[in-house]
């Protein structure tokens, strides 16, 4: 039976992967840093499947504790600040987690067991101000957030770790993946979380930032698949896991209300468009700018073609299905907790 430790395991991608695992026949540990209340996430329905480990990335201790815990085979470092705009808010928190935790991470497994398998969740934010379309594994880097700067050196540092030491060490360079189970600061789940609420008139309208920022989503569930398949080859590497496809916010919008049989339509320009319900005439979105980031990112579309042969992964949930089955879980979700 295979060992496999998971830091971030609580998250969205932690629990699909869980699952997938466990699906596999693995001995599932996970990390979980220490509250005074516990919380076990996304792997509620799992906590007598998964043994769960207290650590932190950001404690090198007890990370070598978690690796002596469990002789994992396997290490999925999933554990991030992920909310890119909190990074501007929370830069050195931010860096921490997301560039020493790998750091600390990495030397737990070489102090204890260095055969064992890495793979480090790097980010398409890394690519930021794009330097070529689409992007590739050797596209030029030029992150636009503390996020993605934090990520670029968990990134350099695992292929740092795998050229000196001969450690098994890659990275999934994954653009944006989403899902039922994806936290509500994000934007789409924001926005699928506000369509329920507004087909159930318990909310009027949802505000968002810029709505042509374009990227390329898929759902997390294929994509802990890629993580898995990277893990099982013969030699580590980096890869780029994405659709191909790119889609604005305003796409994304707009698939999600038609999801509730409302068409929008737009009116006005920049931060005073709104979006309005052609059928009933109500406004449903507005644009805000509070909501815009310091140094936007644009566009971001992946190349997934060495993904897709070399580790013969490709994607089976489409967008207009991932949009479709985010909605009907909130409309569950929001029915459920308003239904006294």
């Amino acid at each position: 039976m295979k060992k496999a430790l998971i830091t971030g395991v609580t998250g969205q991608d932690g629990s699909y992967l869980a699952e997938l695992l466990l699906g596999k026949g693995y001995e599932v540990h996970g990390v979980m840093r220490r509250k005074s209340v516990e919380d076990h996430g996304n792997v509620s329905h799992l906590k007598d499947k998964v043994n769960f480990i207290s650590s932190d990335v950001t404690d090198i201790t007890s990370l070598i504790g978690a690796m002596n815990i469990s002789q994992a085979d396997e290490v999925y470092n999933l554990a991030a600040q992920s909310f890119v705009a909190a990074s501007w808010e929370q830069p050195l928190a931010t860096t921490e987690i997301n560039s020493i935790g790998v750091l600390n991470m990495l030397e737990a497994i070489r102090k204890v067991k260095p055969e064992c398998k890495f793979y480090q969740a790097s980010t398409s934010e890394m690519f930021g101000k794009v330097q070529e379309v689409p992007q590739n594994e050797t596209t030029p880097f030029y992150p636009r957030s503390p996020y993605g700067v934090a990520k670029l050196y968990g990134h350099w540092i695992t292929k740092n770790y795998r050229e000196s030491f001969g450690m098994f060490a890659c990275s999934g360079i994954l653009f944006n993946h989403e899902g039922e189970r994806r936290g509500k600061e994000f934007v789409t789940r924001k926005i699928t979380d506000a369509v329920a609420r507004v087909k159930l008139g318990i909310q009027d309208c949802v505000e968002l930032g810029n709505m042509d920022s374009k990227r390329d989503w898929g759902h997390a569930k294929d994509y802990v698949n890629a993580m898995w398949l990277m893990l099982q080859q013969d030699a580590a590497d980096d890869y780029v896991i994405a659709t191909g496809e790119t889609r604005s916010i305003r796409e994304f919008a707009e698939l999600a209300f038609a999801c509730i049989d409302m068409k929008i339509e737009w009116q006005g320009t920049g931060v005073d468009e709104i979006g309005v319900d052609k059928n009933s005439g109500r406004v449903v979105i507005r644009v805000n700018p509070k909501f815009y980031r310091p140094a936007e990112v644009d566009m971001l579309i992946g190349n997934p073609e060495k993904a897709e042969r070399v580790l013969g992964w490709k994607r089976e949930i489409s967008f207009a299905d991932m949009v479709s089955r985010m909605v009907e879980n909130d409309l569950r979700l929001v029915a459920t907790e308003n239904k006294d």
